[in-house]
């Protein structure tokens, strides 16, 4: 795939699904806030797999492979233009040589340096701040996160695709850092987009980008809320639970049966849940989200996250997308 566009000194940004939706959310933010343009598809086919099909009503909906795209920031400077490559998904196997072929992209559109965003799962709590962690592929990457007083990794492993990258990317002599938010590991499966918003904050610093994060801000805040009460609830059924397991210890066996009772039903529920149904007034409010999306592409953010919660995403994805192709640009 060749880039015919002409790019100032380009970063690219890789980010792909995975813990508390940490990279994923603020790659699809700076995206939308930033008013990028999809400018192009990489391909891998050959790598992954359909791994399942859906079903509505009865009938069996074609399977499709997960999508790279990659969107473009302008810089109005021409200092550094910046690309942000979203994942749909890493592929089970042959990451190293889909690690390659980006590498290869990347450089053939001159990208200077390529930063890969992940989740760092710790014993924080909600309310504290979530800390920004660090790793870079050579020694001018470390003073400069030292100078940026970025918090370290020294030691542990980068998983996947976000850490294979960064080593394919110093073989091939590119510049590779890895900012890692720091969340709740006991949270690791709910989005925590504090720690989205604190890596945003530190690469808006090192790319000289003026990126508004209030809206961002607002949801953090109240993700936190949430969190906190299911917290304090959670440790209050927990210290109720050992109270009462002291004072009938017999009951444990009665409760562990019940506990295997209770994952068969969830099992089961599982396998007939249902896709969401959506309201005729939450197809109306997705209409409206999605022409003011239209005129502003900045208000998109606003979009996904409706989508989100209304768990249907995926069906809207590709329009969703296509919002941020170059004819869409205004």
């Amino acid at each position: 795939m060749e880039a015919e566009m002409k790019l100032h000194k380009p970063w690219l940004v890789a980010v792909w699904p995975g813990m508390g939706n940490v990279a994923l959310g603020a790659g699809y933010y700076m995206m939308a806030k930033l008013r990028m343009q999809l400018f192009a598809e990489f391909s891998s086919r050959e790598l992954f797999e359909i791994e399942h099909v859906d079903v509505e009503h009865g009938l069996i909906r074609p399977g499709h492979l997960p999508r790279s795209r990659l969107f473009l920031w302008s810089d109005p400077q021409q200092e550094h233009d910046v690309i942000v490559f979203i994942g749909e998904a890493q592929p089970a196997s042959g990451k190293y040589a889909f690690c390659q072929n980006l590498v290869t992209l990347a450089k053939k559109m001159g990208v200077e340096r390529l930063f890969t965003f992940a989740a760092m799962g710790t014993q924080m709590r909600p309310e504290h701040v979530s800390q920004v962690f660090g790793a870079t592929t050579d020694e001018a990457g470390l003073e400069q996160l030292k100078a940026s007083e970025i918090e370290l990794l020294e030691e542990g492993q980068i998983s996947g695709l976000n850490g294979v990258l960064l080593s394919v990317a110093a073989e091939a002599g590119l510049q590779g850092t890895c900012l890692l938010g720091e969340m709740p590991f006991v949270f690791s499966q709910l989005p925590f987009p504090k720690a989205s918003l604190a890596i945003l904050r530190v690469f808006s610093t090192l790319a000289g980008i003026d990126l508004d994060t209030h809206e961002l801000v607002e949801q953090a805040r109240v993700m936190d809320q949430n969190l906190q009460q299911l917290l304090t609830k959670v440790e209050e059924a927990i210290e109720q639970r050992q109270a009462d397991t002291e004072e009938f210890p017999e009951s444990d066996s009665a409760s562990e049966e019940n506990g295997d009772s209770l994952d068969e039903v969830d099992s089961e529920t599982e396998a007939t849940a249902e896709e969401p149904v959506l309201s005729n007034d939450d197809e109306s409010h997705i209409e409206s989200l999605f022409k003011e999306a239209h005129e502003d592409r900045s208000k998109a953010y606003e979009l996904k996250r409706e989508l989100d919660r209304l768990q249907v995403f995926q069906e809207y994805e590709d329009r969703f997308l296509n919002l941020f192709r170059k004819s869409q640009a205004g």
